[in-house]
């Protein structure tokens, strides 16, 4: 890991994904749930200029987190791998995955696991 973040990831997300600002997720949370602060601290979010984000693909349709990219997103942080690379990676295809992109295997816990510690050894 290493070196900037090219503005096509952050581009690609917003239009695959949405990549709404931390303030208007907090808003949507909040709306929603007694306590915001449990889910604001598990929030995936990336920092692109003076702004922070939170990239779409860790919602579900009815608003709430995807366990699964928040289980994935908690030893990302274990492994000591900032925001900004966990969720490039998630939408990067990857040799350690046959080609294919995390965000497109969140089911396969456990190929994902190991392809996120490889990455976190690079």
């Amino acid at each position: 890991m290493g070196g900037s973040i090219p503005e096509s990831v952050w581009a690609g997300i917003e239009a695959e994904f949405t990549l709404p600002s931390l303030d208007q997720v907090r808003s949507r949370i909040t709306s929603s749930v007694a306590d915001p602060e449990p889910v604001m601290r598990e929030l995936v979010r990336v920092f692109i200029g003076e702004g922070t984000f939170c990239p779409g693909f860790q919602f579900l349709r009815n608003g709430g987190l995807n366990p699964a990219v928040t289980d994935l997103f908690k030893r990302a942080l274990d492994l000591k791998i900032p925001h900004n690379y966990f969720a490039a990676w998630m939408v990067t295809a990857s040799t350690d995955l046959d080609g294919g992109r995390p965000v497109d295997l969140i089911n396969d816990a456990g190929g994902l696991l190991a392809a996120l510690e490889v990455f976190a050894r690079r």
